[in-house]
């Protein structure tokens, strides 16, 4: 008669983790966790799925906890189980993780804005219309493509700009931002913002052209903002990069 032995009960905690670990196909780890109850407590107790999903992106290392609204874990600390409790949040992120990471790895990363809604003000249009940020490349028909706000006296007064994301529902790892460099004007000034700050959210009623003309007003009034980040000062430089995660509806504004 055959004597089959799992490989875990004759390798030490950190030998199996090491193996596990050299796994780099998500996939293959949910494989791993079908194999056995042994084999899937052990993938689930260690948090395996979670490690990889954050080895593959980093940007999820800000995401402070997981909910599931079918989740019962109210229920169960009101038992006072902590053990069980545990064990639950344990298989919850095990599941959330592996969905998680199979979702970023289906859908390449790509540019997020489908099109300009709306700004705050423009100089002159639509020479100088928020759809140029838009535009991929340099110059268009030999003229320079930017937006320019009509400007105020008051430094401290905001312009906003607001744009339409791709899907309900983006992951936002990255925010480019090149302010505009007047190679036309003696010296090549740059004209840069101050700070800058982003705004996640949806309309307050269903925008019947959204890829319309851009609106030219502020538009804050016809959006609800279900996150808002810290303000940024903005390095006068021709290019910088603002690296932030956020997982939301809607718009950038």
């Amino acid at each position: 008669m055959e004597i089959r032995m799992d490989f875990l009960d004759w390798l030490d905690h950190d030998t199996s983790m090491k193996i596990l670990r050299c796994l780099e196909d998500p996939a293959d780890l949910v494989r791993v966790s079908s194999v056995s109850r042994s084999w899937r407590h052990f993938v689930i107790a260690n948090g395996l799925c979670k490690q990889l999903c954050l080895r593959m992106f980093p940007h999820f290392l800000r995401v402070e906890c997981v909910i599931e609204p079918s989740c019962d874990i109210e229920k169960a600390s009101e038992v006072g189980c902590s053990k069980f409790v545990e064990w639950e949040t344990l298989k919850r992120e095990h599941k959330v993780y592996a969905f998680l990471v199979q979702g970023c790895m289906s859908f390449p990363f790509g540019k997020c804005i489908l099109d300009a809604i709306s700004a705050s003000s423009t100089d002159n249009f639509p020479e100088e219309s928020i759809r140029n940020t838009v535009q991929q490349g340099g110059p268009i028909e030999s003229r320079a493509s930017y937006w320019s706000s009509k400007g105020q006296r008051d430094a401290a007064v905001p312009e906003t700009l607001v744009y339409k994301l791709v899907a309900d529902i983006c992951v936002i790892t990255e925010i480019n931002i090149q302010p505009f460099k007047a190679y036309f004007q003696r010296g090549s000034p740059i004209y840069s913002a101050i700070s800058v700050r982003f705004h996640m959210g949806h309309p307050i009623h269903p925008m019947d052209d959204p890829l319309g003309e851009p609106l030219d007003d502020s538009a804050d009034d016809k959006f609800i903002w279900t996150y808002s980040s810290p303000e940024f000062p903005m390095a006068q430089v021709c290019h910088y990069v603002f690296l932030y995660f956020c997982h939301d509806e809607g718009g950038v504004n």
